[in-house]
């Protein structure tokens, strides 16, 4: 839901957000949740990010945004021992069929 008191709306929000530079270059960014819930909504969010193509997972109240398509590797140290174990990892294979734990 869009915070009333914000002169910003959901779609400059989200473009801002998507057109910095980190995002471009197909890095990582981190938003509060409460500031995605508060400024373009949660509905909105995961639209644009599933459009584009992007990954996102959350802990202790943020939002980790991979812009890009690549896997992403959940290590532990029970499973990897050394560099060559490194092996691409994603949402599926860890039952998650893409879609971060919470969201649906």
């Amino acid at each position: 839901m869009q915070n009333r008191a914000s002169p910003l709306s959901p779609d400059v929000w989200l473009n801002n957000l998507f057109t910095s530079k980190a995002a471009q270059r197909g890095e990582v960014i981190r938003r509060a949740k409460r500031d995605v819930e508060r400024f373009a909504g949660m509905q909105r969010f995961f639209s644009e990010i599933d459009r584009r193509g992007f990954q996102v997972a959350e802990n202790a109240g943020q939002f980790i945004i991979f812009c890009n398509r690549e896997p992403v590797l959940i290590l532990t140290t029970e499973n990897v021992k050394s560099s060559k174990d490194f092996t691409p990892k994603s949402f599926k294979d860890f039952g998650l069929n893409s879609v971060p734990i919470g969201r649906r």
